[in-house]
């Protein structure tokens, strides 16, 4: 018995110390960690060329997620843990000075005194990351198929399935028999109907080559005949790797460096049979499941993306939601949409998207928005650029 009372007390004393024990945040993983560089603010140029408004709404879509869904998160800067409070706090500080509606000159000087401002490099020597932008494309459709609107977008299906793994992340796939396996390819789904008659279709589109790019967009509209306009957005994938269609045509030499652009490659594939088209994009085996949305579309964060104010990045790397500057160069169009020339630029943005392509510390993704423009821009921007990370000191 006195034995028993003696391993009684070892087991509350160390019940005791186990609740003292605060528990240790999540910090979100970081493969390189000298992937930011503490930069002198004073050597740059804050300039914006867009007004306000917008920036606001964004900075107000950062600080509702760090008040919910990411309110834990928890991310690595220059070897200093930073946390969502933090970047709360930025993102308030952040919107007083420009609220204030500051000339250049007081925006700089309220930068220099107030924030901590890191270069966000990958592993080039020019320390510079590689810019694309992103947008809503504008789709044909149909709730019924028809002669014309014959490929459909489909819901998650019900039998793919989403396991965690030991390192904390998930793995898709479906059960065949006893067996989880991976779930089907984008060949098996557009070539072999894997989910065809299943009921699972959301809509029908008019163009096979306009859906790939919903696939590769995320989000878009589509334009029934009675011309309402309904808006689809990402909903789920199929776990399989993201390969880019363009590059696989490139390397194999099928396409020269002149039709790899986003809209001269649409071009090119608009010329092929559907059986070619199907068989080109299966080589990116990752496959989108959509849903039906009200209003804008949503990025990762669960919050809308606004036009030209929010970026992808790979949130391995970035922190999600936080504020970061961007100095680039963007395409300026003729009234036919030709480019006439590219443009020094630079503006405040949000890091509120991700996205399957973007991977590595100096990738982003600008939103671009919706409509012809944007279509042009985001589908003529592949730049080098230089990508910031504001804190508040």
């Amino acid at each position: 018995m006195k034995l028993f009372f003696t391993f009684l007390r070892l087991a509350l004393i160390l019940a005791f110390f186990a609740g003292c024990v605060r528990a240790v945040p999540h910090v979100a993983p970081s493969k390189e960690l000298d992937f930011f560089h503490p930069v002198d603010a004073s050597e740059i140029q804050f300039a914006d060329d867009l007004d306000f408004a917008l920036l606001e709404t964004a900075i107000y879509r950062s600080i509702n997620y760090y008040e919910n869904a990411g309110k834990d998160k928890v991310y690595r800067v220059a070897g200093r843990l930073v946390d969502a409070a933090k970047l709360k706090e930025t993102l308030i500080a952040f919107n007083e000075v420009v609220r204030q509606c500051p000339s250049a000159d007081e925006l700089k000087k309220n930068i220099i005194a107030d924030f901590d401002v890191y270069l966000a490099t990958g592993a080039a020597a020019d320390r510079k990351a590689l810019f694309t932008g992103y947008y809503e494309p504008l789709l044909e459709g149909s709730f019924s198929p028809t002669d014309e609107h014959k490929y459909p977008l489909y819901r998650p299906p019900p039998d793919l399935l989403v396991r965690p793994t030991e390192d904390g992340g998930n793995i898709i796939g479906r059960m065949e028999g006893d067996e989880f396996v991976p779930y089907y390819s984008r060949a098996e789904i557009d070539m072999g109907g894997a989910l065809r008659g299943k009921g699972i279709e959301l809509i029908w589109v008019n163009d096979p080559v306009e859906l790939f790019s919903l696939h590769i967009q995320g989000s878009g509209k589509v334009k029934l005949e009675g011309g309402t306009l309904i808006t689809v957005t990402y909903a789920q994938n199929n776990g399989r790797p993201f390969r880019s269609a363009t590059r696989f045509m490139l390397d194999e030499g099928k396409i020269s460096g002149a039709e790899a652009s986003y809209l001269n490659f649409k071009k090119f594939m608009k010329r092929k049979s559907d059986e070619e088209i199907l068989k080109i994009f299966s080589h990116n085996e990752r496959y989108i499941f959509f849903r039906f949305a009200e209003g804008e579309p949503v990025g990762s964060l669960g919050e809308p993306v606004t036009p030209d104010r929010s970026i992808a990045t790979d949130p391995e790397f970035f922190p999600q939601g936080a504020l970061a500057f961007i100095r680039l160069r963007k395409p300026a169009f003729d009234e036919q949409g030709n480019i006439l020339r590219r443009i020094e630029f630079s503006r405040f943005v949000l890091s509120q998207d991700k996205g399957s392509a973007i991977k590595g510390p100096a990738r982003v993704d600008l939103f671009c928005g919706f409509g012809e423009k944007a279509r042009a821009t985001a589908g003529s921007l592949k730049e080098k650029g230089y990508l910031y990370l504001l804190i508040k000191k």
